[in-house]
């Protein structure tokens, strides 16, 4: 009897820096025991520095490399990081959804570090239209404001991930790494099946190598969940990884800028 791969789908941009995107995706994925395929939504001219130039894919190709994949292979869970217009946001998710695609986790990637929006307002009603289609979001806070409209703390940590997961209809990990930096970094998971919120902590680490952790987190949850964990023991393993990621690359140097995390722990 032949085995087969525990395989893993991601959906985003490409980083030529290597520390974010697809490439972050596939390095986390491969990291957990899964098998990465990729569409690819956009390139990017990018280092440990910032982004220079994109280049978005055509809608046409980004559904044929849908269309090549999904008609193929079956993948245990999909991943979903920057989708930059309405119109690509939509060719997804019909793509999707023509394949019965399950286990979505979107990254739902809109802010930037100096907190700008990197996509337009037409783009952020659409993916918030997407969001009851998925299986789990994972905004950082500034996302996370965005999705509710009011600032979000330590103290309303808890109610906000149950609120935006009321509003939208999906399971939410409101990630805490933008809140005011203490020894302990937390997580909070609101399943929208169970109505339950778990709060996840792990050790914060200082240190300005955490380029790609968004991409990174979310495809190690997608790579567990295709290994068959339950939504919550995905979440908790996957910020596991991340936090040990983050520790074994926090003194390492790529570039002159933000490094990434040590995926492989090499």
């Amino acid at each position: 009897m032949s085995a087969t791969y525990h395989s893993v789908l991601t959906i985003a941009g490409s980083d030529s820096g290597g520390c974010a995107g697809i490439q972050a995706d596939i390095k986390s994925i491969s990291a957990n025991g899964g098998y990465a395929a990729s569409v690819i939504t956009a390139t990017t001219a990018q280092n440990t520095q910032g982004v220079t130039d994109i280049h978005a894919i055509p809608i046409p190709h980004i559904i044929a490399q849908m269309e090549a994949v999904l008609s193929d292979i079956d993948f245990g869970a999909v991943k979903i990081g920057m989708l930059h217009s309405s119109e690509v946001i939509e060719a997804v998710q019909q793509t999707l959804a023509k394949y019965a695609v399950k286990n979505i986790i979107l990254d739902p990637v809109m802010v930037a570090t100096s907190g700008d929006n990197l996509i337009d307002d037409v783009a952020i009603e659409r993916l918030k239209a997407f969001l009851p289609h998925v299986m789990l979001v994972t905004p950082n806070i500034p996302e996370a404001q965005v999705l509710i409209g009011h600032t979000i703390d330590l103290n309303n940590l808890e109610a906000s991930a149950k609120e935006i997961g009321e509003t939208y209809k999906v399971s939410v990990l409101l990630k805490g790494g933008h809140l005011e930096f203490t020894d302990t970094m937390t997580d909070a998971l609101y399943n929208h099946a169970t109505g339950t919120v778990t709060l996840i902590k792990n050790q914060a680490i200082d240190t300005i190598n955490t380029h790609g952790t968004g991409c990174s987190l979310s495809s190690s949850i997608a790579t567990f969940i295709a290994l068959g964990e339950s939504l919550e023991e995905a979440t908790i393993k996957g910020c596991a990884y991340l936090n040990k990621a983050i520790a074994e690359g926090k003194d390492k140097v790529l570039g002159k800028g933000h490094g990434p995390v040590n995926h492989f722990g090499l």
